[in-house]
């Protein structure tokens, strides 16, 4: 996929990769980015990490607004069910302490221009840590944000906790 748009000073600038684990739909004013793994209701893999650090890249070189979204699971809407547990179960002690998904998560928050959440249906764990992220977070009334970490006994270990007090 090969999104263009044109820089500050005229050039023509292209954001460029061959998503698979999002979808973009670019205006000269905003950027929507909709999480797109219906198959395992949108959770976070390194796929979507990658993919997103290349969208804050961009947007950190071309300002827009961004907005984060969701897809359809059966009818009904999904935000993010959170990271990949797959994935989760292959990484180490080394993975844990670069912090994969925090990384993204504090990039996100840190994007010069407005982030817009758009949240529908499950937004939970990563998901919603990913949600916090955001500046704004706006909801359908089938939205349904947590925390489930906590029914194991452990906090939420990507900065949701952090973000808590600081975001708008």
């Amino acid at each position: 996929m090969s999104e263009q748009a044109t820089s500050s000073n005229g050039e023509d600038q292209t954001l460029q990769g061959d998503f698979t684990a999002i979808r973009l739909e670019e205006t000269p004013d905003r950027l929507h980015v909709i999480l797109d793994r219906p198959d395992v209701r949108n959770a976070i893999d390194q796929t979507m990490v990658d993919e997103l650090h290349t969208v804050c890249g961009y947007l950190e070189r071309n300002p827009k607004i961004m907005i984060l979204s969701g897809t359809e699971v059966n009818g009904k809407g999904i935000f993010a069910s959170g990271a990949d547990i797959a994935q989760l179960r292959e990484r180490r002690r080394e993975d844990a302490l670069r912090g994969v998904n925090s990384q993204i998560f504090d990039r996100i928050a840190k994007l010069p221009m407005p982030v817009i959440a758009a949240l529908d249906g499950y937004a939970l764990g990563g998901g919603a840590e990913l949600a916090w992220a955001a500046d704004f977070r706006l909801g359908t009334p089938y939205v349904k944000i947590g925390q489930p970490e906590t029914g194991l006994g452990i906090i939420a270990a990507a900065g949701a906790v952090a973000h808590q007090g600081t975001r708008g």
